[in-house]
């Protein structure tokens, strides 16, 4: 006999919302908003339609269209780990998961034109990427290493780097570069983090996440590290660059997310959504710290 899950006829539209995953779509909208304030975008009514598609696409569209294409081809994994989610329990019945995946990538792709063709260029790019972690065969997603870099790239750097070449209609400088770079790295360690939800569903169908692979207390710490060391790094340019303050702010959130992260370590399994919640949210001060001491125009210098 059928589950009533199974049954389902109708398309709930609030099931369409959490497939899309709104709380997700923070990170790359601020990232973006991180290039745009280090572009040095002087908040004038004349650009500011660029910078409202452009978080349009970073969060609700592309970042969507990713987390729509995750649900369906983890569709499996989630009947596991989370069987309440859209798909897994029939709110969202036969196909239609990848049908919305589908229809969002074509969306996000149209509206990207009113950012010309570096926009364009940059949602390619994310496109692709959102397909490639989640879809066989490529399926990125099956090793934590490079799965998690590509999430990473995504969720922070790729965006930040949108934000400032659409705002400046320049190449950034190799401050922007640096440090959209270095957040990338650091997220791969937040990335890590996320995939301890899912420990058992990965191990029985065989996706080697980084706790998989190393184990949860290993891996939570390999994640502290990685979190930790780019910011250290961010700091030391900083302070290399003349931008003392900053580099003095950058170092007070980091102390603070290392207090956390010893609490972390402790109980990686329990205290990872924890951190999620807390550590995460310093991680993204310091990056709007940065963003505005390489501004060209008012960095925070002593």
């Amino acid at each position: 006999m059928a589950t009533p899950a199974l049954t389902v006829s109708r398309l709930e539209p609030s099931a369409v919302l959490e497939l899309l995953k709104p709380i997700t779509w923070f990170p790359p909208m601020w990232a973006l908003a991180c290039g745009v304030v280090s572009s040095g975008y002087d908040g004038s009514l004349e650009r500011l339609p660029l910078v409202i598609v452009g978080v349009l696409l970073a969060g609700p569209l592309v970042c969507g269209t990713s987390q729509a294409v995750n649900d369906w081809f983890d569709r499996h994994v989630d009947a596991i780990n989370e069987p309440n989610r859209p798909i897994p329990s029939g709110r969202i019945p036969g196909r239609l998961g990848l049908v919305i995946a589908i229809v969002w990538s074509i969306l996000s792709l149209a509206v990207s034109t009113f950012l010309g063709i570096w926009g364009v260029i940059a949602t390619v790019v994310g496109l692709a990427l959102a397909w490639a972690y989640s879809m066989p065969p490529v399926r990125l997603k099956k090793n934590g290493w490079y799965g998690n870099a590509a999430v990473g790239a995504c969720y922070e750097g790729l965006p930040w780097f949108t934000g400032a070449l659409v705002m400046s209609a320049a190449l950034p400088g190799h401050e922007i570069l640096a440090m959209a770079a270095l957040y990338s790295i650091g997220a791969h360690g937040i990335m890590t983090l996320n995939d301890f939800k899912s420990i058992e569903g990965d191990i029985k169908l065989g996706i080697r996440s980084l706790p998989v692979q190393l184990g949860p207390d290993r891996a939570a710490r390999l994640a502290c590290i990685v979190m930790a060391l780019p910011q250290f790094v961010v700091i030391l340019l900083l302070a290399h660059w003349g931008h003392t303050v900053s580099a003095l702010l950058v170092g007070l959130v980091l102390i603070a997310q290392i207090a956390l992260m010893s609490v972390l370590v402790r109980d990686p399994r329990g205290r990872a959504p924890w951190y999620n919640a807390t550590g995460i949210s310093l991680y993204v001060t310091g990056m709007m710290i940065a963003a505005i001491a390489i501004r060209p125009d008012i960095g925070l210098h002593p």
